[in-house]
């Protein structure tokens, strides 16, 4: 889950990192108070859940509260086209208005998860600022790393020496070093994925500050950790994402045509693979979870249907605590509530799948049966294919 710039700077001050004052306004005359009362120069920053905002014009920076006023308004009600938005852009609802804080240096500092390590990994570069992927790829000698396996926490001698790669030495390091530290203790005290400043600005006067700042948290997290839960910004989402994320459906919509219904995590990443193995895409990533019922189902089915992307869909049980004919059942009431024509191929393994399977039978509706996941991705990627061939054949 993502969160604003906004949201993200709130919940690394309060472990310790220091950030510019700064309100939210969703007027332009509240952008003008805010100035008024931060004191100006201050820069007004539109809050979408996208990077690239200053390339894209989305960043300004106002010398008086009239120029606050002005950008907030130009910005306010807007479409932000970045890099990572797509040409439709995202609509600016609210700006930051913050005080201007003038950087010496501009330095980068971020944890994430690293999966394949299994690992927290702290990186440090010199090179903060804008397109700092393109300056990792010219100067990775720049770019430091320090890990903590598993179970264990990043040290204080690790931040230390990530300060000192970066060239910082006295004050200026062990400050940066505590900053390291602080954004560690909020990656684990939040379940977050990803901590990030970019830029920590070195000011003139050698103060330190986060200048922006982003966080992205584990979504299967989000039931023990309410206080992150409300920080959601359904209005960010795609109205797909805001529907699912209503029905408690862990939904991610990807590039693709197929179409994945599936009940746990691991086996909706495998039915993806399986998909590309057999030469299609996937179109989601579509986690139904544990103790959906026949309602949910039937939600989790009109989600996909309602993809215009989607010209076919897999669904992929296993049942233990989700029984298949609960599952079975949500799906016909979902196709025939729908009316959707799409082909679906439907495997159903464990808890009550001869029943799930019956209810299928009866139906009287077109699904697909498969027996095993590698047939029934073969089988999807198949039918998807010769139906997109007799569209693209009509005159």
């Amino acid at each position: 889950m993502k969160v604003h710039e906004f949201q993200a700077k709130g919940v690394l001050a309060r472990f310790g990192v220091p950030v510019p004052r700064g309100e939210v306004a969703e007027t332009a005359a509240g952008a003008r108070a805010a100035a008024e009362r931060l004191g100006v120069p201050v820069v007004v920053k539109a809050q979408v859940h996208a990077g690239g905002r200053g390339k894209a014009g989305g960043i300004r920076t106002a010398a008086t509260p009239a120029a606050a006023e002005r950008a907030a308004a130009d910005l306010l009600g807007s479409a932000l086209v970045t890099a990572q938005t797509g040409p439709a852009g995202r609509l600016v609802r609210r700006v930051l208005v913050e005080e201007a804080v003038g950087a010496a240096r501009e330095l980068y500092l971020a944890l994430a998860v690293d999966p394949d390590r299994e690992a927290v990994v702290a990186i440090a570069s010199t090179e903060g600022g804008v397109d700092v992927e393109e300056a990792f790829a010219r100067t990775p000698q720049r770019v430091f790393k320090e890990y903590a396996p598993a179970g264990s926490r990043l040290e204080e001698a690790q931040a230390l020496k990530l300060g000192a790669a970066l060239g910082l030495a006295g004050e200026s390091a062990s400050r940066t070093a505590g900053i390291i530290m602080a954004m560690a203790e909020a990656l684990t005290a939040t379940d977050a994925a990803l901590v990030e400043i970019n830029p920590l600005a070195l000011t003139g006067e050698g103060g330190l500050a986060a200048l922006d700042a982003r966080m992205v948290f584990d979504d299967n997290a989000l039931g023990r950790r309410p206080e992150v839960l409300a920080l959601r910004d359904l209005e960010e989402a795609s109205s797909l994402e805001a529907e699912a994320a209503r029905s408690n459906l862990s939904y991610v919509k990807i590039d693709g045509d197929i179409g994945c219904l599936v009940n746990g995590a691991g086996l909706a990443m495998a039915t993806m693979d399986l998909i590309l193995q057999a030469g299609g895409r996937p179109a989601n990533f579509l986690d139904v979870g544990g103790g959906v019922t026949e309602d949910g189902v039937t939600r989790a089915f009109r989600i996909l249907a309602a993809d215009p992307d989607v010209g076919g869909a897999l669904v992929n049980i296993f049942g233990g605590i989700v029984r298949c004919d609960t599952v079975a059942a949500g799906v016909v009431r979902a196709a025939r509530e729908t009316g959707s024509r799409m082909p679906v191929v439907i495997r159903l393994e464990g808890t009550n799948a001869e029943e799930g399977k019956a209810i299928l039978r009866a139906s009287g509706l077109a699904f697909h049966p498969a027996e095993g996941m590698r047939e029934a991705a073969e089988r999807i990627v198949a039918l998807v294919g010769a139906a997109a061939g007799r569209r693209e054949r009509k005159p």
